[in-house]
């Protein structure tokens, strides 16, 4: 039979034929005994449509095909699948309710295959609506929305029994959740408003309900498990039934109603709030508190306020301590109170290795716990104790660990740990200038006096002070501990010097360090009288050091001298190390026998203050090598000295000590000059920049500047302001006093 005789098909003739098909297909879908369809059965309906579909007008039924595929899917639901859902209810229905959607899934897909024609050529041409997603609708719009509210009523009501601790089938769960995703066809609409928004209402209510008795019952850390225990078993339901995009908010609920509403009563809780786990370092409860506040907006700021006050409370106790025992031993003794100062140092060490772990561990090294630290350790590391600011404690604690026979007895590794926390704390202590400063200071007497345990660590608390502040902050520390080595090295060219001219010989032992002004703090040098034997080795010096340089002007400075003398006193003769100062005066007593104090200042020519310390230490202290008329303990301008020829002491060596002037006050009137001259110095510099400056602007600007090294008072600013004025480097502009103008 040729193409065109092929015979026209009807309607209704064609009709009952695939009539059949799909009634085959439906007792298949329903369980009943039905053949399965072999390929020649598929072949058969397909042709059939695709006959009816190609014949001419008005034999071409293909708006009629499509239209009763619709029909066969509105029909079959009508019939069967409605009555079967109305007559059960919750789980049954829930389980009914699956078994009907994977059914209409596979009778669509069927369908659609018979009817593939129409896909392909009618459908496509009209811009209809395709087979697949007809047979969707159908189920969407007769099936889902009747039933939909009571499902959704069901599904939550078996999670809430979950969240009660029961079981429950959480694979029925997942298919008739997947119901509510598929049916959108690609969008979540249906899942999201039919759907999630009650469950995430009902979420919220069941753990406002929960929230509310356990603040009452439960212990802070309690609380907190219970809340990370919910909060995991939610994350479980998602991954087991619920869509991955419901995970943030309906997590997002639960911390709102655990954590957000109760945060403060949380952790303000009398015996087990924040407070109390930093008091009695429950290190894990504070890291589950970090790990459930940094979930909810702004949850961090309390708890790490409440940690900067109780690192704050921590510090100021240690200060108050430091403060009582201070005063308790300053009526018995001087020298403990330093021992007193370095217990506070290495307490408040302690103290920040204790919260730095805190930081780093509990609270996952997070930047506001951080801040919170630094602040706190500003407030009290820029408290003094007992007189002495924290600047000068931390520059003695120093000197402690690095100077020979120091209180502090550590291993190398303990003294760069130890060094390497001091920086650190450096770093909280607004007066830095002042630090460097007494740390020049004693750091000058450890060189000078040979007082330093380990070249190595001088030159590695200056690397980690370079780090910490700067290169300019220790560029005279380093010149200081250079020198000391280029000193030792002159001193082997002078003996060198000294054994190839014999003629050069200052007839005693001669050391001389030799050291760069800038790099030292300032010592004051007297023309002091020096006795015959000692003019000569300053000559025969001068001599060898103009071999080398002829430039370079040399100032001797006695005051930090040394001496070994040979005292031969009737007992036996013993020998003395004293200083400069104090062997000139005794080389006096050589060729007088008793001299009044107005006769040994005229031949010292030094002023009175020495002269006072001096003839204390040899006349009043533990070592009397000279005798005092009236014998009193103090020294008045009318006493006369004699040398006391039975002096005599177990040792055969002594060391007679001077005791050292209190460089403190000058320390601070030092630093205070450098001050002025660095606040100086940066208000030029801004308003060269600047050109034209109101007072305020240059205020915060000279702070921000001066603040890595001093918080510079505004008092003092505006006094310099007012210097460089009168110096004319700045004016005031005419019409607005509070501008000022540089002036070039």
């Amino acid at each position: 039979m040729t193409m065109n005789e092929r015979k026209t098909i009807d309607l209704e003739q064609g009709w009952e034929f695939m009539q059949k098909g799909i009634t085959k297909l439906k007792n298949i879908l329903e369980g009943l005994p039905e053949p399965q369809f072999s390929s020649e059965d598929y072949m058969m309906l397909y042709t059939t449509i695709y006959n009816m579909c190609t014949q001419k007008p008005p034999h071409d039924y293909s708006q009629q095909l499509y239209d009763k595929y619709r029909e066969s899917f509105e029909e079959y639901i009508t019939s069967t699948v409605l009555p079967s859902l109305r007559e059960k209810h919750d789980e049954y229905m829930l389980r009914e309710l699956v078994k009907r959607w994977a059914n209409h899934k596979v009778m669509v897909r069927w369908l659609s295959r018979f009817f593939h024609y129409l896909d392909r050529y009618f459908i496509a041409r009209r811009s209809l609506p395709p087979l697949n997603e007809v047979g969707l609708t159908c189920f969407r719009e007769l099936v889902y929305q009747e039933v939909n509210a009571k499902v959704r009523d069901a599904v939550i009501s078996l999670i809430d029994q979950e969240r009660e601790g029961e079981q429950i089938d959480r694979a029925l769960l997942k298919n008739v959740l997947d119901i509510f995703v598929e049916i959108g066809m690609g969008q979540m609409d249906y899942y999201e408003n039919d759907f999630e928004a009650t469950l995430l209402k009902d979420t919220a209510a069941y753990y406002s309900r929960k929230a509310a008795n356990w603040i009452v019952d439960d212990s802070c850390p309690d609380y907190m498990l219970k809340a990370e225990d919910c909060l995991k078993r939610e994350k479980d339901r998602v991954s087991h039934y619920l869509h991955s995009s419901s995970e943030p908010k309906l997590l997002e609920k639960v911390q709102h109603e655990l954590l957000s509403v109760w945060a403060n009563r949380l952790l303000d809780k009398e015996h087990s709030g924040c407070h109390a786990l930093l008091r009695d370092d429950k290190v894990e409860d504070l890291s589950r508190m970090f790990r459930l506040f940094s979930k909810i907006p702004r949850g961090l700021d309390p708890v790490s306020s409440i940690f900067k006050q109780h690192v704050t409370a921590e510090g100021t106790t240690l200060v108050k301590q430091a403060e009582d025992a201070a005063s308790t031993k300053k009526a018995e003794k001087r020298d403990v109170v330093g021992m007193q100062e370095q217990v506070f140092v290495r307490k408040v060490i302690e103290l920040h290795d204790k919260y730095l772990a805190y930081v780093n561990d509990c609270f996952q090294n997070h930047s506001l716990f951080h801040k919170a630290l630094k602040e706190a350790f500003e407030v009290f590391c820029n408290k003094g104790v007992a007189g002495s600011s924290s600047a000068e404690l931390l520059a003695t604690f120093c000197d402690n660990i690095l100077k020979k026979g120091g209180s502090e007895k550590l291993s190398d590794e303990a003294i760069e740990e130890t060094l390497e926390k001091v920086v650190k704390l450096l770093a909280y202590i607004s007066d830095k200038d002042m630090f460097a400063e007494f740390y020049r200071k004693k750091l000058a007497r450890r060189l000078l006096f040979d007082k330093s345990a380990n070249d190595d660590h001088e030159r590695s608390i200056l690397t980690k002070l370079k780090q910490q502040c700067g290169g300019q902050f220790t560029s005279k520390m380093e010149g200081m501990v250079t020198d000391l080595t280029l000193a030792r090295e002159n001193q082997t060219n002078f003996e060198e010097y000294l054994s190839n001219n014999p003629n050069a010989n200052p007839g005693i032992d001669l050391t001389v360090t030799v050291l760069t002004t800038g790099f030292w703090p300032s010592y004051k040098s007297f023309d002091l009288n020096l006795p015959a034997e000692m003019i000569k080795c300053v000559e025969v010096f001068r001599d060898f050091y103009q071999t080398k340089t002829k430039h370079r002007k040399l100032t001797w400075i006695y005051s930090l001298g040394t001496c070994n003398l040979i005292g031969k006193f009737e007992p036996k003769t013993m020998e003395l190390i004293v200083t400069t100062y104090q062997a000139s005066a005794l080389l006096l007593f050589n060729s007088s026998d008793r001299l009044s104090y107005s006769e040994i200042m005229t031949q010292l020519n030094l002023s009175d203050d020495d002269i006072v310390r001096l003839l204390h230490s040899l006349s009043c202290a533990k070592y009397k090598i000279l005798n005092k008329e009236p014998s009193t303990k103090t020294i008045s301008p009318t006493d006369h000295f004699e040398f006391n020829s039975n002096f005599t002491d177990k040792m055969r060596r002594i060391k007679i000590p001077l005791p050292p002037v209190d460089e403190k006050k000058k320390v601070i009137e030092d630093v205070d000059k450098d001050r002025r001259y660095a606040i100086d110095a940066s208000i030029v510099r801004i308003m060269k920049s600047r050109k034209v400056l109101g007072h305020q602007q240059l205020v915060t600007e000279c702070v921000e500047q001066l603040g890595r090294m001093f918080k510079p008072d505004f008092k003092a600013i505006k006094k310099r302001i007012e210097d460089l004025i009168t110096r004319d480097y700045l004016e005031r502009d005419k019409d607005n006093p509070n501008t000022f103008r540089y002036l070039a």
